[in-house]
């Protein structure tokens, strides 16, 4: 038996801030002391001036492996992930090759029970001829199905419409979307090119990927939802329009259609693209300044219910390229819980709503066990902030394999100082431990 005592700590969970002291025995959270004498442990962590947060959980990351791990990899993108406070990940179909089967996605769980350090579950993707495939799928064990219903590589898009009937009609586990009309986005593309060439300005891409075009799509996946009683999960939401199609005024565990917004889409807007080019280049595009300050409103009311990443690394070579050969996405990982607490120190959020948004909602709304809450009895999956330690983004602090931050030269005026997962330290002292592994997620469904 091994214990942890962290001490006088202040503990922001499930909607109120205390000063107090957890014991973690093993891999559990064993006590919360808020008054009275503290237990003896092997080792104790002085909390003081500190804030002591649940884990996040990021419902939505690539991390390349198999088949493109000269972006990231599983190993290397976990590690930049507990360095930024993030304890469990949800992670994509969209590799080489694409987790389209069982068999594939079970290959990536044996992948990722050797190399990661945090939490992990795997998507199955959906194509237009694996329907049956998808049926397969354990509620207990993956977090969900994805579909691409908008671009994608490969094969993943789904355009036939009686498959998608078929998948929304007969899914026993969540359905998680990319929403953009296709075909909208090609006539557009075809304009903007026929206009500029391959010298596109890169602040072109929200009017490429627009909101009408997020807005059909999304109508569409949440009309078939409504439809067939399905769980729906729409991800990277971008426009203000699209959140009207979102359930409201219930609780989340009620809810069958939910929205997850990005880090970047409430932090960026297209004023930024001038700066940044394709560093902010995402699909979704980051659109105008009313969508973001209308998705930050979003998320303040409850309309949006968590927040996510998109972690997407590319290299800086595949990165720095015209418009139309630089791919879309950026990772965040390790910066995206950091860039939510600044958003509480700008005034935009509470750390309440912070935590509830990235740790309780993610795991109220994949009914992950044992997770996602400071309670007695759950898995110790911890994350301690210095919200007064100032510090700058540089290459020689970033842990991505590509070794690039769309928020590179920002400073942060909260730094993670200690991640628990499971109970065990991975991260501390700006390093990552190696040895520590993360479990595979269970789902109470």
């Amino acid at each position: 038996m091994s214990t942890i005592l962290i001490k006088n700590a202040t503990i922001i969970n499930e909607g109120i801030q205390k000063k107090g002291s957890v014991l973690v025995e093993n891999d559990l959270i064993k006590t919360i002391i808020y008054k009275g004498e503290l237990p003896s442990a092997d080792e104790t962590i002085n909390a003081e001036g500190l804030l002591l947060l649940p884990g996040a959980i990021d419902d939505q990351v690539h991390f390349r492996e198999p088949g493109l791990t000269h972006k990231g990899d599983i190993n290397s993108e976990s590690k930049a992930a507990v360095a930024g406070g993030i304890t469990s990940f949800m992670e994509m179909p969209n590799t080489n090759p694409q987790a389209t089967t069982q068999e594939i996605l079970e290959e990536k769980y044996k992948v990722a029970a050797k190399n990661s350090v945090a939490n992990y579950s795997f998507y199955i993707g959906a194509t237009n001829d694996n329907v049956e495939e998808l049926l397969k799928t354990n509620p207990k064990t993956v977090c969900g199905i994805k579909i691409f219903m908008g671009s994608s590589t490969g094969n993943m898009l789904v355009d036939n419409e009686s498959i998608l009937d078929k998948i929304f009609a007969e899914s026993k586990v969540l359905i998680a979307t990319h929403c953009e009309d296709e075909a909208t986005i090609r006539e557009n593309t075809t304009i903007y090119k026929n206009k500029f060439g391959d010298d596109m300005p890169f602040k072109y891409h929200p009017v490429i990927r627009s909101a009408e075009a997020c807005y059909m799509s999304s109508k569409k996946a949440s009309t078939l939802a409504r439809k067939h009683n399905a769980r729906l999960h729409i991800l990277h939401l971008s426009s203000a329009e699209e959140l009207e199609l979102l359930d409201q005024g219930m609780p989340l565990k009620d809810k069958k259609v939910t929205g997850e917004v990005c880090v970047h889409h409430l932090w960026f807007s297209d004023k930024d693209y001038d700066t940044y080019g394709s560093r902010i280049k995402w699909n979704p595009a980051v659109k105008s300044e009313h969508d973001r300050d209308e998705l930050r409103k979003g998320l303040a009311d409850g309309r949006l219910d968590i927040v996510a990443t998109d972690h997407a690394p590319h290299t800086k070579e595949e990165k720095d390229n015209k418009y139309f050969k630089a791919p879309s996405g950026g990772p965040l990982v390790q910066h995206a819980l950091v860039a939510m607490l600044e958003m509480v120190k700008q005034g935009h959020f509470t750390y309440e709503m912070v935590v509830e948004k990235m740790s309780h909602n993610p795991a109220v709304l994949f009914q992950i066990e044992k997770r996602g809450y400071i309670k007695e009895g759950f898995k110790a999956d911890l994350v301690l902030v210095d919200p007064n330690q100032v510090w700058e983004v540089k290459p020689e602090n970033i842990l991505y394999k590509c070794g690039w931050s769309p928020f590179e030269g920002t400073t942060f005026s909260h730094t993670v100082t200690h991640t628990l997962v499971n109970g065990q330290l991975a991260y501390s002292n700006g390093q990552v431990n190696e040895k520590v592994k993360g479990e595979r997620l269970s789902f109470d469904r």
